[in-house]
C-alpha cells in the first residue's frame, strides 16, 4: 500500500496532515494529495484544534496520547505528526482512510 501521507523512521512514522476545523464531526477524510484530510470539531483557536487533532489520532490510532506530537504546522492547517512506536502497516490499517 501506497500512502505518500505517510513516511517511516526508526521512531515511528510522520504522518501529513490538512487540518480542517469547526467539523460537524470528528473524522479522517481521503488523502489529498501528499496530505491525509481530517476533521476535527474543535476551532482553530488558542491551539484547540491541534489539541483535538492530537487526542483523535491517539484514539484512532490506539496509541497513547503523549506518543502523538506535532512537529511542524502548529499555526498552520498544514501539519506534520509524528507518532512514536508504530509502525506503516499497523497505522494504515488503524486510519481506515476513505
Amino acid at each position: 500500500m501506497a500512502a505518500n501521507y505517510l513516511t517511516s523512521n526508526e521512531a515511528g512514522i510522520c504522518l501529513a496532515v490538512k487540518l480542517l476545523p469547526r467539523a460537524a464531526r470528528n473524522e479522517i477524510g481521503p488523502a489529498l494529495g501528499n496530505e491525509l484530510k481530517v476533521r476535527v470539531t474543535a476551532p482553530p483557536v488558542e491551539g484547540a484544534a491541534n489539541e483535538a487533532l492530537i487526542r483523535f489520532l491517539a484514539e484512532t490510532l490506539g496509541c497513547p496520547r503523549s506518543a502523538v506530537q506535532i512537529v511542524r504546522g502548529q499555526t498552520s492547517r498544514h501539519k506534520t505528526v509524528a507518532i512514536a512506536g508504530m509502525g506503516a502497516a499497523e497505522a494504515l490499517a488503524r486510519l481506515k482512510v476513505l
